[in-house]
């Protein structure tokens, strides 16, 4: 226990619920004392020498004097090494079986005795002592991997080995990814735990770790980008060094990154290529990211604490009266009966359905909160008691249901790794669909059990199925989200099989892109929070999952008008634009900071509507091809190192370039531009890049630049869908790609393209049949 635990104990021993989180987290200690075996005296084993090799489809088999190594090359270029003779499947990440291995890929002997597997786009070589080198087809290095190392129990039944890997990548080299990470998204030298953690309380960008974790890094370096992925879901560490160029003819120091892990499968993934490529494999690797319903795209408004029905209805009518675009209003666990999930308070919500059908009379969706944990002794309990042969919940070493300290009281956890729960769990979304709700979020899933001490999750003793595997909560904690989130988003399939679900998780892991998004979590409402959320949105796009966003103010503190109007200005251009605060922070509506807020929020919130069609583009380009709606500046020109190094915006899909406001009493700010002209979409002006420029940005704006030969979808003032088109240079072409959304089903919408060039004195739209496409409006000239 250290000082914090002892701190926040003390504290938690003034309340009810503190007391029987204090009982619940002994329950969990001594639950431990006997299901985790000491580990007692270990012994170190490296690889050793190679002592001969096996050719197999796509690579082959290496095997040393301590262990073995496979080494596979998939059709598509993305590479597997598993040491131990570890698999890559089966994986709560990777699709399926994962992809086939190249016929052309061939092991062939290297130099100094090594092997290496050579294919079109990469080359794989290993040392005859167990290093693993990834190479461009030209023979550049983009990382080296050292001989792993293990730490094994002398005692073989006292459990499997740690071990630790060390890579090593080009001085140049920048990391990005391991989840949400609020110091990012570049990640600078430090340690980054991977476990999936509810930091209890307000984080800002010093919080480290948070509710998402993956062991996923994309690295961008002159030589080439890369993504490394190690499938593993235990408890590590990874620890960062970014590398230095050496002066003049001094040596380089390459930059390292060692990843220690507790635990599990030393088995890795990587693919290389240029960002969008290497994205794209990520996205055929782990699964096409899901495409929110159009409606989910658009403004939305939560609070923890709207406490009745007719609260709901005064805001959305407030939101109606002044004239500000609103898509959803979310209700959190007040809603609830006693706080239990799949209940509603009557007292406070006597009509929940009738409401819901009276906000959707006015374009206004419901979305409704879900957790995990269930309150003991209840119905929901008792139901999931007689699933399987032994019951829904996580149990203990000695077969005991595991209970822990939640909203509701003390509560028992689905074990969501087992096929049966996650197929009951889906079902009782049946009720909330009845209620009337169009959407769901899934909180305190990483999963969460209130402590006064320790970890704030179940005991690591506590068994899961693992889908027949078996397991404890090691290996199944990183994964319990992304499992909840598996359940819910089969069973709305199954439930509503002609509408796409609207569902995003707080916690999650490698893949989750296939049931959602995600957002931020409880980010504090402070500059630094603001900054934070920009990070956690970049980040999270590089590892896959392209649907997230922050609360917009910050969760659980009480902004400025300028913090909050520069917040939904930020968030007006990302996927998840929402709005949400805490029970004891205020109201968040726009009128509620005064009229001059009121009046540059409505622009805001205006321009997000009107750019929703370019949403859907993004989103279903995203499913497509895996590109993240929000892009780094560096995504086309990962060879600019004064883009790789700038943190303060982004793109917004290929069209515009977004600088938001960081900085309190900021009303200019400098902005670097990629290479070509932009135009800065409130003035007109053009400005050619690469490049710095200082631009304006008062309160009622932020710069927004838009490329010269853009082309994108926009909503008319009429309301229907039209073309707006920014002037490409003369002499130079441009165009864009437009996807309209089918509807509220599963089908994807028939992809448009277009091409824009200069004809004479005018700018020409032509579609892919070369007609002349009327009605387009053209900026920049």
């Amino acid at each position: 226990m250290d000082g914090r635990d002892l701190v926040r104990a003390v504290k938690d021993l003034g309340t009810e619920r503190g007391r029987r989180a204090w009982r619940s987290a002994w329950r969990h200690r001594r639950a431990d004392a006997v299901g985790l075996p000491r580990r007692g005296a270990e012994r170190a084993r490296v690889p050793g020498l190679l002592t001969g090799t096996e050719a197999r489809p796509g690579g082959g088999v290496l095997r040393f004097a301590r262990s073995e190594l496979v080494v596979r090359v998939a059709v598509g270029g993305a590479v597997f090494w598993g040491w131990d003779g570890a698999p890559p499947t089966p994986s709560y990440a990777v699709v399926g079986t994962g992809p086939d291995p190249d016929p052309r890929a061939v092991l062939e002997p290297d130099t100094g005795g090594g092997w290496r597997v050579v294919s079109e786009r990469v080359t794989v070589a290993v040392s005859r002592h167990g290093a693993v080198e990834v190479r461009t087809p030209g023979g550049t290095v983009l990382r080296r991997e050292l001989p792993p190392r293990w730490w094994e129990p002398l005692d073989p039944a006292r459990g499997g080995a740690r071990w630790s890997q060390r890579g090593e990548v080009p001085a140049d080299a920048r990391f990005f990814g391991l989840g949400g990470r609020a110091a990012g998204p570049r990640l600078r030298d430090g340690t980054y735990r991977l476990w999936n953690t509810d930091p209890g309380g307000a984080f800002g960008p010093g919080t480290d770790p948070l509710y998402l974790t993956m062991p996923v890094q994309l690295v961008v370096a002159d030589a080439g980008t890369h993504l490394v992925f190690h499938d593993n879901s235990w408890d590590g560490r990874v620890v960062l060094r970014e590398g230095e160029e050496g002066a003049g003819s001094g040596a380089d120091r390459p930059g390292s990154s060692e990843l220690r892990m507790d635990g599990g499968p030393l088995r890795c993934w990587v693919l290389v290529g240029t960002p969008a490529r290497v994205l794209q494999g990520w996205a055929g690797l782990t699964g096409a990211p899901a495409v929110p319903p159009e409606w989910a795209l658009g403004y939305q408004h939560a609070r923890w604490g709207f406490g009745s029905a007719a609260e709901v209805r005064r805001v959305v009518d407030g939101y109606a009266s002044r004239g500000l675009a609103l898509s959803a209003v979310h209700l959190d666990i007040d809603h609830y009966d006693g706080h239990r999930a799949f209940t509603v308070d009557r007292e406070r919500f006597p009509d929940l359905p009738e409401l819901a059908l009276e906000l959707r009379r006015k374009d206004v969706h419901l979305v409704s909160i879900i957790d995990p944990a269930v309150k003991a002794g209840d119905a929901l309990h008792a139901s999931g008691l007689s699933v399987g042969t032994g019951g829904a919940f996580v149990r203990d070493a000695r077969g005991r249901e595991v209970r822990g300290e939640v909203w509701p009281g003390e509560c028992a956890y689905p074990d969501f790794t087992d096929p049966a729960v996650r197929e009951w769990w889906g079902g009782l979304y049946e009720e909330r669909l009845a209620q009337g709700f169009a959407g769901f979020w899934h909180d305190m899933n990483e999963p969460v059990s209130f402590a006064p001490f320790g970890d704030t999750t179940l005991p690591r003793s506590a068994r899961h199925s693992m889908d027949g595997a078996g397991g404890d909560h090691r290996s199944g904690h990183n994964v319990y989200a992304l499992t909840m989130a598996r359940a819910g988003w089969e069973g709305l399939l199954r439930l509503r099989p002609a509408e796409r679900p609207f569902l995003f998780s707080r916690s999650g892991w490698a893949g989750m892109q296939r049931y959602g998004g995600t957002w931020s979590g409880d980010v504090e409402s402070s500059w630094d929070g603001l900054r934070a959320s920009l990070a956690l949105v970049l980040g999270l796009g590089l590892c896959g999952v392209p649907y997230s966003g922050p609360d917009v103010g910050g969760f659980g503190g009480s902004p400025s008008p300028e913090l909050y109007l520069r917040w939904l200005q930020l968030g007006a251009y990302l996927p998840l634009f929402r709005t949400h605060s805490a029970l004891w922070a205020g109201q968040r509506e726009p009128w509620e900071f005064g009229p001059e807020t009121e009046r540059a929020a409505r622009a805001a919130l205006a321009e997000r509507d009107r750019l929703r069609p370019y949403f859907v583009t993004l989103a279903h380009l995203a499913r497509r091809t895996g590109a993240p709606y929000v892009r780094p500046l560096w995504w086309g020109a990962p060879e600019d190192r004064a883009l790789r190094d700038c943190e303060d915006a982004f793109l917004l899909g290929d069209a515009l370039l977004v600088a938001p406001v960081l900085e309190c009493g900021a009303d200019r700010r400098a902005v670097r531009l990629p290479r070509g002209r932009w135009y800065d979409t409130a003035t007109g002006a053009a400005h050619e890049g690469p490049g710095q420029v200082l631009l304006d940005a008062p309160r009622g704006r932020i710069p927004v630049l838009a490329r010269a030969g853009a082309l994108l979808p926009v909503r008319s003032p009429g309301g229907g869908a039209a073309l707006e088109v920014w002037a490409p240079a003369r002499g130079r072409t441009g165009g864009g790609v437009v996807i309209r959304d089918a509807g509220p089903g599963p089908a994807a919408g028939e992809a448009e393209r277009y091409a824009v060039r200069w004809d004479g004195d005018r700018v020409l739209v032509e579609d892919e049949a070369g007609e002349a496409v009327p009605g387009v409006r053209v900026r920049g000239l």
